[in-house]
């Protein structure tokens, strides 16, 4: 993309008039040369121009005829004025003003002889300026200076030459900022600006030092100059050194100071040796080295030597050592070796000390300039490097493992900008190894390089700083040297490409290594002299494997592929494209993967599209697409049942290299083909990719149509002219098709997703082409009807607010005479819905009414329309008179006015009636829709330029006035301590005395009292508040009008009016233009006074504090956010100080709350939090910070205990400290700024959790668990122990390292109180925090031993906690212990934790112990397995410890629960096929435990003697699976295969059903893994005796669980033959077999599992032999289960169920000729499939879709058979098959009128459907109703569907008619027509009798009834046809 370059704005000359006419009048000065007089009329005429244009081109003129002036032209004045004249515009022109370097130029041309001249009248100028000027023209000056040291040599030498006075000046404006600093705390805007001036200086202060080196020396040198230049250097200096001790400086500004002060140095002492010392004393921060300086200097620099500067100043003083030395080539001495090592040393030391992590990006960035400076000091230097250097850079040195260190600790870091430059670090720091070692060039003979490769590659691949890492490894060494490292390389980095964090990552780094593999490839083939085969073996390791996931993987996993990974390869290799498509073509189809892969077709789609989209496929060809593939195969792709493949294949269509290609006839048709089927996508992520991709499509088909007009304008041939107009013809053809196939999908009952999508695609043609009538080349308005646009405008009465915005959107640009709104009578009738609309008791009514009132403000006939409506209501509304030919931005600005006018005359009289009835209010006139109205109105209103200002004024504070008495209406409810339920109701109702009462009893009096006692309810007062809490009241009668009240209305209106009371008020204040006065006395007219504003401000204090109802508050904060943005923005001084103000007036008041403070201290502090929130995020993210580090230093002191605090009475505020902490560390506006303070939040929150007072934990947990997610991220699975979210123990510890003493000092405390001698459970309170802490860490392989922040201190504490009494603790400890134990020490650990085991029962054994030990070991050997994928090192002695103390397994031990213990860690060695213990061990160990297993409960006991004591459940559970894996896992490694049955027959017959249900569990995993390897026949381990236990159980089981287990093994088994069903010795027939199961799946509706399971089996048996079970009884039955099982209500589980079942009996069943089942049950199964079809549920729609392919081919079109297609084509296609088979069975007649019956709906519908009618006026009372669930199924296309086959079959039906043929049943003709026109009356009739506009009103109601219109009409047209 070209991005324009930003060209600076020309301004005109401005001077004062007086310097003007003096200017000018020094001009016109008689006499003089010719010349001069020429350069002087240019410059006069110059000057009196205003045109800046041409102002640039008389100041070039007047430059060319200066250079041409002869040589020594006479002194004249008026050669003077001209060079005075060019001089002075110049120092006064603005910065970036190209006029200014036009001048440079016409001055640096002048003459050598007048160049004298013209640098003294420049520098009397710019002297004039420096001297006379205020501190408001400082940044203009600064600016001039530098503008003369950029590329200027005139005005160089003028700064030489002025140079004492210009330091001087600088210095001047420097110090005064300084001084200004201190007073700008709270004013942001100003602060900024500020730090920009201060930041200009500095820089050009360091540009004057740098440009007048030789005269600053000169100067210094000679005697007398000496006291001027020294003391404005030496005073420089010392502000250079404020800014660098001062933290409130920005750090760009800081940074910068930094530079100066080493340039200043170095310009002082020239560049020897000396410099170094001192540069290396002030990094040291001591005065030892300072002696060679002069004493000046070394009196300044003294003053940055002190112990207490701050950690930023060393890092602001390397980064000027690096910016302003010079470090190319051989060094000067030993001094300056020193200070290139000290740099690197002093910031890795600073390393842990920063907090922030802006310093922490400064300290990555310095580093890596430093790895730069050392590379070109090794670089440039021919003779070898000083040995000094030489060791310390080569790797393996200890300043490389330093620095490596600081790699791994922040190669993870959040910051981009650190990472990134983590990885520039360590590629250099491999170039300086490179270069300090040039022997060893190959990689495998470096040692370090090797041993660095293998440990990088060793690490988890979800790091994700080690694909940068590798990716610099590639990048020197080659590709080839990694893969002979790691072959599988390319399939793991594309397995990884699924995880959207590492896609990125993974995909950079397969680009580096498959582009540097192709080049190694090819340089060996070139060097070999080969050239056949390198490509074959590239596209082997790297397009094979690619293929291979595109086919198998899961959609969601490939995505990235196509969008990171695709792209690239093929831009690396543009001709794999044709061995990718051969090879696809070429895979059998049935080896695809997974149920949810896309499969060959997918696959192919994805490689074209990227193909295409990078300009590599050729152009289409007949019937082929880029002469590659057919276009059936396309079209089959565009239909597909996965959404991505759709996606893929529409992507091909419409995505090209160029945009102006033009749209092939071939591309249209298949658009065609995509877009009905598609317009209903339920997925907001396809909806918005087939958007895009249709928008990608038309923009082309426009740039192509402007590139297609311009050739016709030009062309002469008439061929290719005839060629060009038939395209544009296809064009208006295909567009106008789009928009009416658009258009009239906008029906009445369309669905949500629908109709979003057709808006969509409308406002796309809308803004591309136009909806004009008019000469316009696509005129698309002429295919609008009237009827169309009505659809569009009911479209702003659905329920979903995008639809409602789009159609907003789109009416506008519609022909206005389709949507007619300028028809006067129409108008009113919108209004007046709208109007009625904005006070309907449903919240959702009053969003439409301002999108209406939004569209009616561009009619100019709206203030007539609204006059009427007020006379109609008897309203005093008198709206002025609107000009007659006014423009339209002003008739928007005079119908705003009107219709806010009007709503708040309406809002004023409804609000009085509140005052007196709030009940009434809720009821009929609920206040915030009218509000809400306002709101939307004055959105669009452009406050900048309004005329009518006074009646604004006015009306704003009116506005203002209205918004806070709403608010005291309805606060006392949001304001209540429980203001859900409350009826602010008198039960008499006779006065509103009592009404009054009530509210006066309800008003916030409510303290913090449960702090110190509950309160009592007031029960004097009889029955007043019986009905405080009931939901529905007695009617209330009022003048007649009747109405139900409910606590759910008055609280919704209360809340809701809060809302937009703090949603108007946010968007006046921030809207509004400010009426304010600033510094100098300016008055800024404005419609909001500061006043107000502030007012505004105070209202949402109380709201925010006050408030207890969490929409009222939650709310209330979004308007105060807009109030504090517009705050920090606006230009009033009084203004900008108000956060700060409010922020410690807040602070002051939570540090002094007690139990009866108004704060509310219950609901996480309420609205406390959102307040400081909101005051701090206004803050800008530039700034020093300075409110936030305030309020976190007094939140944090607040939130940690202490000793004074420890009465209930000073722990509220510790409550609020914490909650709001918890709400700061969660906002994500505060950002990385919050990150400082996260160690002092993590000790606050454990030290709360040690508190006395529920209060204080209960917030500590909340405020540690968002600590956790701040720390380690939110949680990217549902693992809670996936790697994702955890971090190396060295980041944590370097990010926060005043976490690690803490954390280690409370461990050592609370493993203290672990001991569990005494056998009495002591828990120490945070010690299951710290445990979660640091379970989240691991140790990094990386990890050097000698890290200060090392992990193995904690290790022993966390042993110990292990002995715990509390079982969930010892759990901890053990998850705790993993991370700490590096995988290489894991058998050490292991093996000594096994010796602290008794060898021998004895008396004073702690079982306790044993069991966290044991615990330890499991947890421990797991990770090992699943990290390391090796076995133990040989000689770990783990097993000989373990058979040492069998005894703990055997019945020796007393305690089960360590006896289970033991047997997991038996099971977890045994267990694997492949073990980690070598095979001699393993065999021995695994016949001791078989032994154990033999002689155990579940084997040797009685069944009805075993006891179950605490744990004994778990220990049989280990038992159990010990036992399936030597039975049924791997017997053969067990050496048992002829124990197998016993085990098992043990198992399924045991007592307790956790062991049944574990063996039936295991036995499914292992069928289901055998049938995947497709293997037909029955494994041997499954006996006949085993057999018939299942189908015993099947008959017996009465567990739930373990019967669907059961059950679902069954169907695995009769899946792969027939089974024998046996109970005891008797056999049973499939008659009895179906009988139970249906029995079973009847009675088990309760359980969806056992249900499910059940009806899968018994429609198996079914399946298996239709003939001879249709002569069945059940067989009916089973018909009617499967279609109640299809219904909308049923679960998802159950609807998966069914369509499963009625997909696999298609073949059989459904499309059978001889119809097993009859007519009617296989109809109604037919009709069930559609139904699932149209399920909400897409997983259940996708799979019903799927019994396409298991209908047989001669049924089907030959390019449907077989296809996976979506549910839209299935559904159309399964009507379709349907009417053909009623013609195979021979029964079109019987057919016809069932099709006619679905036609008409249900009977029952249709009752409903009348008396719906009556009940609708009660569904006020439910705010809150569902409605239709279904959002999906479009019951309008199903009956088009219908109507459509069934006009297609009646000609059949009539072409029957010979005798013997069945023909139609007349009395059921007759009956259905008769239903018909009953309800086509009884329909029409409701319809007409709902108000007017019907479609706002009441739109649900309108919809449903317009549907069984349309029903019963249509089906009279089939029946009309059947007659």
């Amino acid at each position: 993309m070209v991005v324009k370059k930003k060209t600076a704005r020309v301004e005109a000359v401005v001077l004062d008039q007086e310097n003007l006419h003096k200017l000018i009048a020094s001009l016109s000065v008689d006499g003089g040369e010719d010349g001069i007089r020429e350069v002087a009329q240019t410059l006069q005429s110059c000057l009196e121009l205003t045109e800046p244009v041409q102002q640039i081109q008389l100041i070039k003129k007047a430059g060319s005829q200066l250079e041409a002036l002869s040589d020594e032209q006479p002194d004249d004045a008026l050669l003077e004025a001209c060079l005075h004249t060019l001089a002075l515009v110049y120092t006064s022109l603005q910065a970036k003003n190209p006029l200014r370097r036009a001048i440079a130029s016409a001055l640096g041309s002048v003459p050598a002889w007048l160049q004298e001249r013209t640098v003294d009248c420049l520098c009397s100028c710019l002297s004039d300026c420096l001297s006379n000027s205020g501190s408001d023209k400082y940044p203009h000056n600064v600016d001039t200076i530098t503008a003369c040291l950029d590329g200027f040599p005139l005005g160089e030498r003028c700064i030489n030459k002025l140079l004492p006075e210009v330091l001087q000046f600088l210095h001047k404006g420097l110090s005064q900022y300084l001084h200004q600093n201190r007073g700008l705390a709270g004013r942001h805007i100003a602060q900024a600006q500020l730090m920009q001036s201060c930041l200009a200086a500095v820089k050009t202060s360091m540009l004057v030092v740098q440009r007048s080196q030789e005269t600053v020396s000169e100067a210094l040198q000679a005697q007398q100059g000496h006291c001027n230049v020294e003391d404005t250097l030496s005073s420089l200096l010392s502000c250079y050194i404020h800014i660098l001790t001062d933290e409130e400086f920005i750090q760009s500004v800081q940074s910068t100071a930094g530079m100066a002060v080493v340039l200043l140095i170095r310009s002082i002492m020239g560049s020897g040796d000396e410099v170094a010392s001192v540069v290396c004393s002030l990094l040291h921060g001591s005065v030892r080295g300072l002696d060679p300086a002069p004493q000046w200097l070394k009196e300044r620099c003294v003053s940055l030597c002190t112990s207490g500067r701050p950690p930023g100043v060393s890092l602001y003083l390397c980064h000027g050592v690096l910016a302003m030395l010079s470090w190319k080539g051989a060094l000067p001495g030993p001094q300056w070796e020193q200070l290139l090592l000290l740099v690197p040393n002093t910031l890795l030391d600073l390393d842990v000390s920063v907090k922030e992590s802006s310093t922490a990006m400064v300290v990555s960035r310095v580093l890596t300039l430093w790895s730069g400076a050392a590379l070109d000091c090794l670089q440039g230097v021919p003779q070898p490097c000083p040995p000094h250097l030489q060791q310390s850079f080569s790797g393996g040195s200890e300043l490389q493992q330093h620095l490596l260190e600081h790699i791994y600790s922040h190669w993870e870091h959040p910051l981009d900008g650190v990472r990134h430059q983590t990885r520039s670090l360590f590629r250099n720091l491999l170039l300086l190894h490179q270069l300090t070692n040039p022997s060893t060039s190959d990689p495998t003979k470096d040692s370090y390089i090797t041993e660095l490769t293998r440990s990088l590659l060793g690490l988890e691949w979800h790091m994700r700083g080690k694909y940068g890492s590798l990716g610099c490894l590639v990048e020197l060494y080659g590709a080839g040297y990694l893969l002979n490292i790691q072959p599988q390389l390319p399939s793991c980095l594309l397995g990884l490409m699924g995880d959207q964090t590492l896609a990125p990552y993974a995909s950079d780094l397969l680009e580096r290594l498959f582009v540097s593999h192709k080049a190694q490839l090819a340089t060996e083939a070139g060097a070999a002299g080969t050239t056949e085969d390198w490509m074959e073996r590239w596209h082997r390791t790297w397009v094979t494997p690619l293929l291979q996931v595109l086919c198998r993987a899961r959609l969601d996993q490939t995505t990235y592929i196509l969008d990171y990974f695709l792209p690239k390869l093929l831009r690396c290799s543009p001709s794999s494209l044709a061995h990718m498509v051969q090879a696809l073509q070429d895979t059998p189809p049935c080896s695809t993967g997974a149920s949810g892969s896309r499969g060959q077709l997918g696959a192919l789609m994805t490689c074209l599209r990227a193909a295409r989209a990078q300009g590599v496929v050729p152009s289409s060809e007949e019937g082929m697409w880029g002469g590659l593939v057919p276009l059936s195969l396309l079209q089959q792709a565009l239909v597909h049942k996965h959404d991505q493949v759709r996606m893929d294949a529409l992507g091909l269509v419409c995505e090209s290299h160029r945009s102006t290609e033009v749209l092939t006839l071939q591309e249209m048709d298949l658009i065609r083909h995509f877009l009905l089927p598609n317009l209903n996508s339920q997925s907001p992520g396809v909806r918005q990719q087939t958007v895009s991709l249709l928008k990608k499509l038309l923009c082309r088909a426009k740039d192509s149509t402007q590139l297609l007009q311009k050739r016709l304008s030009q062309e002469r041939d008439q061929e290719q002219r005839d060629r060009e107009q038939h395209t544009i013809q296809l064009y208006k053809e295909f567009l106008c098709w789009l928009c009416v196939q658009l258009l009239e999908v906008l029906l009445p009952g369309a669905s949500f997703s629908k109709c979003l999508m057709s808006l969509h695609l409308l406002c796309l043609l809308g803004q591309l082409f136009t909806f004009s009538t008019g000469p316009d080349v696509f005129a698309l308005g002429e295919v609008v009807t009237s009827a169309h646009a009505q659809n569009v405008l009911y479209c702003v009465a659905s329920n979903f607010l995008e639809v409602k915005q789009l159609a907003s959107t789109l009416l506008p640009q519609l022909p206005p005479s389709a949507v007619g709104l300028q028809v006067p009578e129409r108008m009113r009738c919108v209004l007046q819905a709208a109007l009625e609309l904005s006070t309907s008791t449903k919240p959702f009514d009053s969003v439409t009414a301002a999108h209406l009132l939004n569209l009616l403000l561009h009619q100019p006939h709206l203030s007539q329309a609204l006059l009427h409506c007020a006379q109609q209501q008897g309203l005093n509304f008198q709206p002025s008179s609107l000009p007659p030919q006014d423009s339209e931005k002003l008739m928007l600005e005079h119908n705003t006015l009107a219709v806010v006018q009007f709503l708040l005359c309406c809002l004023q009289s409804e609000v009085l009636r509140a005052e007196s009835s709030l009940l009434q209010a809720a009821a009929s006139y609920p206040l915030y829709g009218r509000a809400h109205c306002i709101t939307a109105v004055l959105q669009h209103l452009n406050t900048e330029s309004l005329r009518q200002m006074e009646q604004w004024r006015c009306l704003m504070s009116e506005l203002i006035a209205v918004c806070y008495r709403m608010s005291d209406v309805v606060s006392p409810i949001v304001q209540s301590s429980s203001p859900e339920g409350l009826i602010p109701m008198d039960t008499d109702s006779e006065t509103s005395a009592g009404l009054q009462r009530i509210l006066q009893e309800i008003q916030p009096r409510d303290t913090n009292d449960f702090f110190n006692s509950a309160r009592e309810l007031d029960t004097h007062h009889g029955d007043d508040h019986t009905h405080s809490q009931t939901t529905h009241t007695p009617s209330l009668n009022t003048g007649g009008e009747g109405y139900r009240v409910t606590a759910q209305m008055v609280l919704v209106c209360c809340w809701r009016s809060m809302k937009e009371v703090a949603m108007l008020l946010g968007q006046l204040c921030q809207s509004l233009p400010l009426r304010y006065a600033n510094e100098e006395e300016q008055t800024h007219p404005g419609l909001i006074t500061e006043e107000q504003v502030e007012g505004v401000g105070l209202y949402f204090r109380q709201q925010l504090l006050q408030s207890r109802h969490r929409g009222a508050f939650e709310l209330a904060y979004v308007g105060f956010v807009r109030l504090t943005e517009m705050l920090c923005r606006s230009g009033s001084p009084a203004l900008q100080q108000l956060p700060a103000r409010w922020l410690s007036e807040v602070l002051e008041e939570v540090k002094s709350s007690d139990p009866t403070s108004k704060l509310c201290a219950t609901r996480r502090s309420a609205g406390i939090p959102f307040y400081i929130q909101a005051l701090l995020s206004s803050e800008p993210k530039s700034s020093s910070c300075s409110l936030l580090k305030m309020t976190m230093r007094e939140l944090i002191s607040l939130a940690m205990p202490s000793a004074d605090r420890n009465n209930e009475s000073s722990t509220v505020p510790q409550v609020h400290a914490l909650n709001i902490l918890r709400a700061l560390y969660r906002d994500t506006r505060l950002g990385e700024n919050i990150i400082p303070f996260v160690s002092d939040g993590m000790q606050a929150a454990v030290l709360g959790f040690t508190s006395p007072v529920w209060a204080v934990r209960n917030s500590s947990t909340l405020l540690f668990s968002t600590l956790i997610t701040r720390i380690f991220g939110v949680k990217k699975g549902k693992d809670e122990h996936s790697k994702k979210n955890r971090m190396t123990g060295r980041e944590f510890f370097t990010r926060f390292p005043a976490l690690y003493p803490f954390l280690l000092n409370q461990l050592e405390e609370a493993a203290s109180t672990v001991e569990s001698d005494s056998g009495q459970v002591k828990l120490h309170p945070s010690l299951f925090l710290l445990l979660l802490v640091l379970s989240r860490l691991y140790p990094s392989p990386m990890d050097g031993s000698s890290s200060p922040l090392g992990l193995a201190p904690f290790m022993p504490f966390i042993i110990r906690c292990g002995h715990s009494a509390v079982y969930r603790t010892r759990e901890m400890a053990a998850r705790a212990l993993v991370p700490f134990v590096l995988v290489t020490q894991v058998p050490s650990t292991v093996h000594s934790l096994l010796q602290q085991l008794p060898l021998e029962p004895g008396p004073r054994i702690q079982q306790n112990h044993i069991h966290g030990t044991l615990l330890q070991v499991l947890f421990l050997l797991r990770s090992y397995q699943t990290d390391s994928h090796r076995p133990l090192p040989a000689g770990n002695g783990i097993s000989e410890a373990l058979i040492q103390r069998m005894w703990l397994a055997s019945r020796q031990n007393s305690c089960v629960v360590t006896r289970g213990a033991f047997l997991e860690v038996l099971v977890c060695l045994c267990g694997p096929k492949v073990s980690l213990l070598e095979d001699s061990e393993v065999g021995e160990l695994r016949q001791r435990t078989l032994s154990i297993l033999m002689d155990s409960d579940l084997v040797m006991s009685d069944p009805s003697s075993i006891t179950l004591g605490p744990g004994s459940t778990q220990y049989l559970l280990s038992l159990a699976r010990v036992a399936l894996s030597a039975s049924m896992e791997i017997p053969e490694l067990w050496r048992a295969p002829q124990l197998t049955t016993q085990l098992l027959t043990c198992l399924l017959k045991f007592p307790q059903y956790e062991v049944r249900e574990l063996a039936l569990q295991g036995l499914l995993r292992r069928l289901q893994e055998e049938e995947e390897g497709e293997r037909e026949r029955r494994p041997q381990w499954l006996e006949e005796t085993t057999l018939s236990n299942l189908t015993g159980l099947a008959l017996h089981e009465t567990h739930p669980q373990c019967l669907a287990k059961v059950l679902q093994v069954l169907c695995v088994l009769s899946s792969s033959g027939e089974i024998l069903w046996r109970d005891g010795a008797q056999i049973l027939s499939q008659e009895e077999v179906l009988l139970h199961l249906l029995t079973l799946a009847q009675n088990s509706i309760h359980s969806v599992e056992l249900h499910c399971a059940a009806l899968t089996l018994m429609s198996q048996l079914v399946n298996s032999d239709p003939k001879v079970a249709s002569a069945m009884s059940c067989f009916a039955q089973w018909g009617a289960l499967v279609c109640s099982c299809c219904s909308e209500e049923q679960p998802v589980e159950v609807k998966l169920m069914a369509a499963k079942v009625l997909v696999n009996c298609t073949e059989a069943l459904l499309t059978n000729p001889h119809l097993p089942l009859g007519l009617f049950p296989t109809v109604s199964l037919w009709r069930s499939l559609f139904t699932l079809l149209q399920d909400e549920d897409q997983e259940v729609r996708d799979s019903a879709s799927d019994f396409i392919a298991n209908v047989p081919a001669s049924l089907l079109s030959k390019d449907m058979a077989g296809v996976s297609v979506c549910p839209p084509v299935a559904l159309d296609t399964g009507m379709g098959l349907l009417c053909r088979l009623f013609e195979l069975w021979g029964q079109v007649p019987a057919g016809v009128l069932a099709l006619t019956e679905w036609l008409l709906g249900d009977k029952d519908d249709n009752d409903k459907a009348v008396s719906d009618d009556a009940s609708s006026l009660d569904e006020e009372d439910f705010l809150f109703e569902k409605g239709d669930l279904n959002l999906w199924a479009e019951p309008v296309q199903w009956v088009k569907l219908l109507h459509r086959n069934l006009t297609s079959l009646i000609p059949t039906l009539k072409g029957i008619q010979h005798p013997g043929a069945v023909i139609l049943d007349q009395a059921q003709l007759h009956t259905l027509s008769a239903q018909a026109q009953t309800k086509a009356l009884s329909s029409q009739q409701a319809l007409e009798s709902l108000p007017v506009l019907p479609q706002f009103s009441c739109s649900a109601e309108h919809t449903r009834l317009t549907l069984w219109h349309q029903r019963a009409t249509l089906a009279l047209d089939v029946l009309e046809r059947l007659k």
